[in-house]
C-alpha cells in the first residue's frame, strides 16, 4: 500500500523554524523525484521546493529561497522541509509529492500557521 504521511506542521511565531518530513512506503523512494508544495487558504497550491531523487540537484520558489531546504534520505525513506525565518505569508497546508515516470502520490498534507 502507497503512503506519503507529513509530520512537523504547527503554530510557530514570525521568525521560528519547522522541520515537516515525508514517511513513505509502499513504493521504491529512491527512484521518484519529490516535491514539496503548499496551498493557503483561497489560493492555489504552489511549489515550494523540490529534490531529484538522487538528492544531487535542488530546486526552489523565490519565496522561500535562503531560508528552506529540502533533503532525503533515501535508505529511511524519508523527505524533509527545513523552514526558518518562518514568515505569515508562510502559513498554508504543506504536501509531500513524488513523482516517478507514470507514478505520482501525494501525502494528506500538514498545517503550518505562522502567527504571533
Amino acid at each position: 500500500q502507497v503512503q506519503l504521511v507529513e509530520s512537523g506542521g504547527g503554530l510557530v511565531q514570525p521568525g521560528g523554524s519547522l522541520r515537516l518530513s515525508c514517511a513513505a512506503s509502499g513504493f521504491t523512494f529512491s527512484r521518484y523525484d519529490m516535491t514539496w508544495y503548499r496551498q493557503a487558504p483561497g489560493k492555489e497550491r504552489e511549489l515550494v521546493a523540490s529534490i531529484t531523487s538522487a538528492g544531487t540537484s535542488t530546486n526552489y520558489a523565490d519565496s522561500v529561497k535562503g531560508r528552506f531546504t529540502i533533503s532525503r534520505d533515501n535508505v529511511k525513506k524519508m523527505g524533509y522541509l527545513q523552514m526558518n525565518s518562518l514568515k505569515p505569508e508562510d502559513t498554508a497546508v504543506y504536501y509531500c509529492n513524488v513523482v516517478w515516470r507514470t507514478y505520482n502520490y501525494w501525502g494528506q498534507g500538514t498545517q503550518v500557521t505562522v502567527s504571533s
